[in-house]
């Protein structure tokens, strides 16, 4: 926990989660692809596509919300990973970017509840280790700077593996309290 926020590292299917709004790992256009991207879209329905084409496109670490139509969760928040190029251009800031300015969009609406991919892990190839503690102190700053603005955070992985890397990622953000 960081200030009244529960944290939960879990395996499974994003698309399933019933919470206020789930981030989708999204490419510029917001027009559906590849792994959860094109997850989301399949199980929310055209609706949503409609809605992402009346938005345009989202800058690489910044994020659009729309509703969530047939999926459990009320929202989506739509978030611009950069793809890895080694590391030195400026990858670590962008990919901070997506969750802070996630979590930004959440508080502004109202949404207590929020769900997180792993942002940028899949064909983007940001090194999922890397990854996991860039979203892990970047969700930690935000609750620390903003305590009782959620209730629950959840980080949802896609495998054992990933979700080893997210659970010590979450304990050393946490520790560093």
């Amino acid at each position: 926990m960081v200030g009244t926020t529960r944290w939960d590292v879990v395996t499974g299917d994003i698309t399933r989660c019933a919470v206020d709004a789930i981030v989708n790992a999204a490419n510029n256009s917001l027009l559906g692809g590849g792994g959860v991207d094109g997850a989301i879209h399949r199980a929310a329905g055209p609706e949503l596509l409609e809605e992402c084409r009346g938005i345009g496109c989202c800058p690489t670490g910044e994020a659009r919300i729309t509703r969530g139509y047939r999926l459990p969760a009320r929202y989506v928040i739509h978030s611009v990973g950069p793809v890895w190029q080694g590391g030195n251009q400026g990858e670590r800031d962008l990919l901070a970017s997506c969750y802070s300015h996630s979590l930004s969009l959440a508080r502004h609406h109202g949404l207590r509840a929020v769900a997180f991919p792993a942002i940028s892990t899949g064909v983007y190839g940001y090194p999922r280790a890397q990854a996991a503690k860039v979203a892990a102190r970047a969700v930690a700053e935000a609750l620390r700077r903003d305590p009782d603005a959620f209730d629950h955070i959840l980080f949802i992985c896609f495998d054992q593996e990933n979700r080893a890397l997210y659970d010590a990622a979450v304990r050393d953000a946490v520790a560093a309290d």
